[in-house]
């Protein structure tokens, strides 16, 4: 009985989701697809899958899409929810079951179990890492000596069994590759081999502590806590063994095929792509040695860039214009291989390689401009007449800012700064001047007006990469200053990038000061079709009025459950809760207030126009200008020369580290251009509004 309807298709010719018709044939074993209804009754058939020993695959991470792999070949589909896709999903079994002789397979349902089995021990590990962090800082915070060991046995504990979980979880990620019947090319990796790419010491991760032993064995199914036949075998031990019994070695298998379609009227499946290993580049200059002098303002390398020296800087600008980033298609096999090669769970991105074409066209300390793309809400903060009501307005802005970062629903990663690299531009908000203008023009950007919000950001710090930031609006009497670094963890099947650091807005007709932290942000699903999701816990304090807020960004559930979800709890100085929030950071947000029980939207992310921001043209930029300094990169990015933006960017890494080793020949102290140190590991924005107010 033929089974039909519409779904979305991935494909690879514009690189996005494309609607077609489809038309499921159990009896001839094929699911056959159409540009349009009206096309299928002409019999106008634009390509088919043979279910015969086809495979299906779900991502746990999102209830609409599921995958069909057949003949060595991924077809990526996009049903309208979740229930849509199940009806797809069982109905796809029964034909791929009625047409599959080959019982050596593994069943279907199996694999699909196993796929999600593997996502679902990555979330719990990063849980697991979370709580044993709070049970550190709790520990550290204990006076009572006994009381304190006790604890830091549990922690010592609980960390054994974080790298047994690691390790499992890379070791499932390589076996579930081997469930593929169809694979035609085959590493074979010896499991201590894993051991050596997860940088796991056997002798160190395990020890002879018995509760330690205990905990790992009921991770890895050893239930009997009493057996002492074999105390010498450790966790380890169980899983090397038990998997050298079930498989002598792990193969390793990544697909020839692009996981896009092509629509090409002549292809019958997805055409090949090779993969250009050239593409491959570091986005890092984490792999010179710690340099604690830096580089004097005058560049030392004058060499010119491997650029097209005859590109005007009209194009150079187009390059740089606002709009959506193309989407990714799902990662192939070969740059997994690439990136696993590389990686070890928890370790930190910024030393390994990443492929050029993910990079986002535009620098670190530019994305950190877009935390003010409603800058009418960041003004308005001074126009509330009570404590009360400007901490709330500091919230709304707070929250608004988020969604106008993210210019992609796939992550995608921005530059790296370049040590003392700067970035500067203005926003107008219309408002009509108050002030002196030369007030303004003393300030981060000589170019604006005393009622501009201006922004500056220069890279302060090589190790760790600390990037300093600073915004002010001269009329309103209002600055902010601060600095963060990005540290990045690979997790397994989904990569982590903590922001380190805070920032202080500032009334100066108030004298109030509220401290701003800032929360995680997770790339999902990159063996698949990669997503982005924020997650963690943000405060926001004002210390001279005693209001706080405690927000959490909340990251999806393994079932079902929404993305992108905030909750967030208002206290006044009474440290009592007087408002709730709650709702979607990139779409609608809800507050309800105690006293008066009225709920209203508290910002709408979607009926909310995004100011954009104006940056001077490259031509009048400085050589250490975000825009100027990666106008090659951005340029070939954008035209898709990938080999020739990995040149570019590399040379610009190589000066860098040429300048690096001449510093530390000569001695010198790096000197920053705006902002001078405040502590450790903090810089402030050395001409402030409030100083140059004072003056």
């Amino acid at each position: 009985m033929l089974f039909e309807g519409s779904l979305s298709k991935w494909t690879n010719v514009i690189r996005g989701w494309q609607y077609r018709f489809f038309v499921l044939d159990p009896a001839q074993g094929m699911l056959m697809y159409y540009t349009s209804k009206e096309n299928m009754a002409k019999g106008e058939q634009r390509g088919v899958v043979l279910l015969k020993d086809a495979h299906l695959g779900i991502d746990s991470e999102d209830d609409s899409t599921f995958t069909i792999r057949s003949n060595g070949k991924t077809f990526h589909f996009q049903a309208r929810d979740a229930e849509e896709r199940q009806k797809w999903i069982s109905n796809l079994e029964d034909a791929i079951c009625l047409n599959t002789v080959n019982t050596d397979n593994i069943s279907l349902s199996n694999t699909a179990v196993f796929q999600h089995k593997i996502a679902e021990t990555d979330g719990y590990l990063q849980i697991l890492i979370d709580q044993v962090k709070e049970l550190e800082q709790i520990s550290s915070q204990i006076q009572d000596t006994k009381e304190q060991e006790s604890y830091n046995r549990v922690v010592l504990s609980a960390k054994r069994v974080i790298e047994a979980v690691k390790y499992s979880i890379l070791s499932l990620q390589l076996a579930k590759v081997q469930m593929d019947s169809n694979n035609e090319t085959k590493t074979d990796i010896d499991i201590r081999t894993i051991l050596v790419n997860m940088n796991i010491n056997k002798d160190e991760i395990l020890s002879n502590n018995n509760e330690a032993s205990a905990i790992t064995g009921q991770f890895i199914g050893r239930t009997d806590k009493n057996d002492t036949s074999n105390e010498q075998n450790n966790g380890i031990d169980f899983i090397a063994l038990d998997f050298h019994a079930a498989v002598k070695t792990v193969r390793q298998k990544f697909p020839i095929s692009s996981y896009s379609s092509s629509d090409d009227d002549n292809d019958f499946f997805d055409a090949d792509e090779s993969i250009d290993v050239s593409v491959f580049s570091p986005t890092t200059v984490q792999e010179q040695a710690d340099d604690k002098v830096t580089m004097n303002d005058n560049p030392i390398n004058e060499t010119t860039p491997p650029s097209d020296t005859q590109i005007p800087f009209e194009i150079y600008e187009s390059a740089y214009e606002e709009g959506l980033e193309e989407e990714l298609a799902p990662i192939d096999g070969t740059i997994i291989s690439h990136l696993i090669s590389q990686a070890r769970i928890s370790m930190d991105l910024t030393k390994i390689t990443l492929p050029t074409f993910i990079l986002e066209r535009r620098s670190f300390l530019e994305m950190l401009a877009d935390f003010l793309a409603h800058p009418d809400e960041f003004v308005n903060v001074t126009d509330h007449q009570t404590p009360r009501d400007r901490f709330i307005q500091v919230v709304k802005w707070y929250l608004s800012a988020f969604h106008a970062g993210r210019k992609s629903a796939v992550p995608k990663k921005p530059y790296n700064p370049i040590l003392g690299e700067t970035f500067q531009c203005l926003y107008d908000i219309g408002s009509s001047s108050s002030s002196n203008d030369a007030i303004a023009k003393d300030g981060p950007v000589s170019w604006a007006s005393d009622n501009h919000v201006t922004f500056i950001a220069e890279q302060t710090s090589h190790h760790p990469p600390i990037a300093s930031f600073y915004a002010e609006c001269p009329a309103k009497h209002i600055q902010i200053d601060g600095c963060l670094w990005t540290k990045s963890k690979f997790l397994g099947l989904s990569v982590a990038v903590h922001m380190i650091g805070d920032a202080t807005l500032t009334l100066l007709d108030h004298d109030e000061r509220y401290v701003i932290t800032f929360p995680s942000a997770y790339g999902r699903s990159i063996l698949g079709v990669p997503w982005f999701e924020m997650g963690g816990k943000v405060t926001i304090d004002c210390e001279k009025t005693g209001y706080t807020a405690n927000i959490e960004f909340l990251t999806k559930p393994f079932y079902n459950g929404k993305k992108h979800q905030i909750i967030g709890t208002l206290f006044g100085p009474d440290k009592k809760e007087f408002c709730k929030i709650d709702g979607e950071w990139n779409g609608v947000m809800n507050a309800k207030y105690s006293d008066t029980k009225i709920s209203e939207v508290f910002f709408d992310t979607k009926k909310t126009a995004v100011i954009k921001k104006t940056v001077r043209p490259i031509a009048e930029q400085s050589e250490y200008e975000s825009r100027r300094l990666w106008k090659d990169v951005t340029y070939y990015l954008k035209s898709k020369q990938m080999n020739k933006a990995t040149a570019s960017k590399s040379f610009l890494e190589q000066r860098q580290r040429e300048e690096a080793k001449d510093r530390a020949d000569k001695t010198l102290k790096w000197q920053t251009k705006h902002f001078t140190e405040a502590g450790e590991l903090k810089w402030t924005y050395e001409n402030k509004l409030i100083k140059r107010l004072k003056q």
